[in-house]
């Protein structure tokens, strides 16, 4: 099928970028002796992250079980989980995924540590956990080295929890200093750090900067959008996820309207202008989203579309346009190749 053929809005992906995206970072860690774990929140795909493995990826990172399961049930079998996972339900499944895939987790406190170790001991088996580290960014984590070094010992001391190691994300220039403090705090207790988790698409190419960092967690460098060209991580030649859109209306001269709205874009701005860049019309502003409708301004272009005209967007935030597609569709050239179905989409628990 021609992609002409494609009824719109539409998710298409260069099979060819995102192969090359693909090899490219693995091309990199590798030649630093760093392991390659994706994020497979970007895709939600088991035949991408299939691909992401056979080019030499150590396993997968899953943000939440619902993903993680389904990894595990398409064959995955080393799957992370930097998240803080707690209540009765989600500790029964995670101690049922144990038994699917080698399985590690996260913990910023006791409290966490306590239910993965029942979790644990459910499964009758031994369950890795990695300390998160908050080195700026606000969000979960312990917030000093002797903070880490003290949960690091609380988890080694649980039955059936191994401590495995430290992780953070992202990575900044505070890091590398957090990471050699809290080992040398376990080294006097005899505890080794043998794993150090660092992620982050936008800053991947500065991994091997950070002294320690064994493995490495990135999500957006399978398809690109606004945010990582505004990153410089990647260019618009290497943007592998586009979305084909219809315009619908044009009410005036400077106004038109697509068929893409928030349920296709997303919402989020993450300090860009506008909510995607329109290829065919770069200077054009896509200014306002409803439900169904993208709001946009040509007024900055000197050629204008006319209605029922198809353009090209690259979305803001790739990961949140997966969450809203139940299929993407890959194209090589012009021709469609394959069709996956999203098949994590929405397991946010």
């Amino acid at each position: 099928m021609h992609i002409s053929e494609l009824d719109t809005p539409v998710v298409i992906i260069d099979l060819d970028r995102l192969e090359a995206n693909i090899a490219r970072l693995q091309s990199y860690l590798d030649a630093h002796q760093i392991l390659n774990r994706p994020h497979i929140k970007t895709h939600k795909i088991p035949q991408i992250a299939q691909m992401q493995l056979q080019a030499g990826a150590t396993g997968i990172t899953c943000q939440k079980l619902g993903e993680a399961e389904v990894m595990a049930q398409a064959g995955t079998k080393d799957i992370f989980i930097p998240y803080n996972l707690m209540g009765d339900k989600k500790l029964e499944r995670l101690a049922i995924l144990m038994k699917m895939a080698q399985i590690s987790v996260t913990a910023d406190s006791e409290y966490t540590a306590r239910g993965l170790a029942r979790a644990a001991q459910q499964a009758s088996n031994e369950l890795t956990v990695l300390v998160e580290f908050d080195t700026g960014s606000g969000r979960c984590g312990v917030q000093n080295p002797q903070q880490a070094a003290d949960l690091a010992c609380v988890i080694a001391d649980m039955p059936s929890l191994k401590f495995g190691g430290l992780m953070t994300y992202p990575a900044n220039q505070n890091t590398a200093l957090f990471i050699q403090e809290t080992k040398t705090l376990l080294e006097k207790r005899g505890i080794p750090v043998e794993r150090v988790s660092l992620g982050g698409t936008p800053k991947m190419w500065e991994a091997h900067t950070h002294t320690g960092v064994t493995e490495y967690r990135a999500g957006t460098y399978v398809y690109g959008d606004r945010a990582t060209l505004k990153a410089g991580a990647m260019t618009v030649n290497q943007c592998a996820m586009h979305i084909v859109s219809t315009v619908i209306s044009r009410p005036n001269a400077e106004r038109g309207i697509l068929d893409a709205g928030s349920k296709t874009l997303s919402s989020d701005l993450l300090g860009l202008t506008g909510h995607g860049l329109i290829l065919e019309y770069p200077e054009a502003q896509i200014h306002q989203l409803s439900e169904e409708h993208g709001h946009v301004d040509f007024s900055g272009c000197i050629n204008r579309p006319q209605i029922g005209e198809r353009v090209t967007i690259i979305p803001n935030h790739c990961c949140v346009v997966s969450n809203l597609f139940n299929q993407m569709v890959g194209v090589r050239g012009d021709q469609v190749e394959v069709v996956w179905d999203v098949a994590a989409r929405g397991l946010l628990t």
